[in-house]
């Protein structure tokens, strides 16, 4: 099988890559100056050239604040870029595994969203991924849609980088605390991507490290696991004041991990515990 994987230098296309040289797999992996996935000739040229028998479609825009700034950006790499990757594929009859996210749900509750409960996204980000699903709904029949959160990964910038790096000056900081969800180690989700896209159980599934907490929770570990003496100040989401909105409930429900005969991904704070070991 060979595999191409999209957005291979952010966290999770660079443990997606450790994986499959680790299992000995042929693929390919492109970032954006390999390929421009808002190029839709330059995808296309791509996929014409290596013809992957599937695609690992990590590549996207994060910047949840920034996309509510510059809109058409956003949906010009998450929407119209998916599209693109999807069109490929069904050019070539490959698989794709879509990463979406949490954000695609309206946040209400405090029950964990299933799979098929109704979308409605809050802000940009979300409603641009949400896009690329239904795109990737549309063209691809052999899809994997696999929504994630809070990701988190050895190489590239995220939470526990910046609660490192502000740790170094400040003793005391501010953390959101009403909206729940779980981190997400991308070194524990690569290997059941690698595992899924190996198979034709085709489908929506969710996949995040076990356990819920808040981002101040989050902050919390990561001082404590760190031996940093820092303070963190439970605050609520309009207290904190960040541009785009998020969902206070970004629980996942599992099951479908179950139902397709998956792994489920370890508790959170194990993974954490481990990450840090490493002098992260």
């Amino acid at each position: 099988m060979k595999v191409l994987i999209t957005g291979v230098s952010g966290q999770l296309g660079n443990d997606a890559a450790k994986v499959l040289t680790a299992r000995g797999v042929d693929f390919l992996g492109v970032s954006s100056k390999e390929m421009d996935i808002t190029d839709r000739d330059a995808v296309l040229g791509m996929f014409s050239e290596y013809r992957p028998d599937a695609v690992l479609h990590c590549a996207a825009y994060t910047q949840v604040d920034r996309a509510e700034d510059e809109p058409e950006r956003c949906m010009s790499v998450n929407a119209d870029g998916t599209r693109y990757i999807a069109e490929a594929c069904r050019e070539i009859g490959a698989k794709l595994l879509y990463i979406s996210t949490d954000y695609v749900f309206p946040g209400t509750g405090d029950k964990p969203w299933e799979t098929d409960d109704p979308t409605g996204p809050l802000n940009v980000y979300g409603r641009s991924k949400l896009a690329g699903e239904e795109a990737v709904r549309e063209l691809v029949k052999k899809h994997f849609i696999v929504r994630t959160s809070w990701v988190i990964g050895e190489h590239g910038n995220n939470f526990v980088k910046t609660m490192l790096r502000l740790a170094e000056t400040r003793r005391e900081l501010r953390v959101v605390d009403d909206q729940i969800g779980s981190p997400t180690f991308t070194a524990d989700l690569a290997p059941v991507l690698c595992n899924m896209i190996a198979t034709d159980k085709y489908g929506v599934y969710h996949a995040t490290n076990e356990g819920f907490c808040s981002w101040a929770e989050l902050a919390e570990a990561v001082f404590r696991f760190a031996g940093r003496n820092v303070t963190v100040h439970p605050v609520s989401t309009e207290e904190y004041g960040a541009k785009a909105i998020r969902p206070k409930n970004s629980r996942l429900s599992k099951r479908s991990l179950d139902a397709g005969g998956f792994a489920r991904l370890p508790e959170w704070e194990a993974s954490l515990a481990r990450l840090l070991e490493k002098g992260y």
